[in-house]
């Protein structure tokens, strides 16, 4: 996520979006060729993630490599939703029967996040700004 797109989202909102995926270059090139997206690497320390533009360059989207904490995330565009206490939110999952399924992580200094399923087997990240 760009500075840009870091303007303290609103509570509730969906501030991001992203794919993990085992070949995300594979995925980046498809994007760009059926949507007209273009890339921006993000450097992970020895590989890269893409940030994904409009035609505006506006990043809009994320696409990831699975792997480290997001290795076994299934393959799916995953909204962030912000919340305004990640760990009141993740108690909150399991009181009515969600499932935290990773987190909470840092995210690169602008906030934390964590990846939750809920009852129906729907997963979302729950995204809380720095």
């Amino acid at each position: 996520m760009s500075e840009k797109e870091h303007s303290k989202p609103a509570n509730g909102s969906v501030s991001w979006r992203d794919l993990t995926v085992p070949n995300a270059d594979l995925v980046r090139d498809f994007y760009c060729k059926v949507v007209g997206w273009e890339t921006e690497p993000v450097d992970m320390g020895g590989y890269r993630d893409y940030n994904m533009k409009d035609a505006a360059g506006n990043v809009v989207a994320g696409i990831c490599h699975a792997r480290g904490s997001i290795k076994n995330l299934p393959p799916q565009w995953l909204m962030y939703i912000t919340v305004d206490n990640l760990d009141r939110s993740i108690a909150k999952c399991h009181e009515l029967g969600g499932k935290l399924l990773t987190g909470p992580n840092d995210y690169g200094g602008m906030g934390r996040y964590a990846v939750v399923q809920d009852p129906a087997k729907a997963v979302v990240a729950l995204y809380e700004s720095a």
